[in-house]
């Protein structure tokens, strides 16, 4: 998972960002990815799945977001293997441990440099809810002045 995050954040990573991305990479390491049972097994309410062709291919993770809404987490598919639906599935058991948790709404949030992710996200019914300049870097959130754009969708 780690190997998989480390590739799909750095195939984003322009030149005037590399330092950013390094820093956001290890703290994101550090503080969740390096951690899923502790981040996300040991909390009521979350999980973490993976895509597997020999190796982890495939990952998102679903994150508390409050009394009915979770939070979309790390959705990643390697390059090789985009296109192939893997992401959709991925999205679908999210969703749906999502909607068998109580969960009335899901939140995520995606940069401006993830354009494949928004379209996928809003062929999926997910709505923008607004937008904003990432000022704060966080293991959430790389910072750097980009432009985070927040989604949401009502889970029926």
């Amino acid at each position: 998972m780690i190997g998989l995050f480390r590739e799909s954040m750095w195939e984003l990573a322009t030149p005037a960002l590399a330092a950013p991305f390094q820093s956001y990479v290890e703290r994101a390491i550090e503080e969740e990815l390096g951690r899923i049972e502790e981040y996300y097994f040991a909390r009521e309410g979350q999980g973490f799945w993976v895509a597997e062709e020999s190796r982890v291919v495939g990952m998102v993770g679903v994150e508390k977001h409050g009394a009915d809404a979770a939070e979309l987490r790390r959705m990643a598919v390697e390059k090789a293997h985009r296109g192939k639906g893997i992401g959709r599935e991925l999205l679908a058991a999210a969703e749906a441990f999502c909607r068998d948790h109580g969960y009335r709404t899901v939140v995520l949030s995606t940069s401006e440099l993830q354009v494949a992710a928004a379209r996928l996200y809003e062929s999926s019914g997910y709505r923008l809810a607004r937008e904003e300049k990432d000022a704060s870097a966080s293991h959430k959130s790389l910072g750097a002045g980009l432009t985070r754009y927040h989604y949401e969708k009502a889970l029926t």
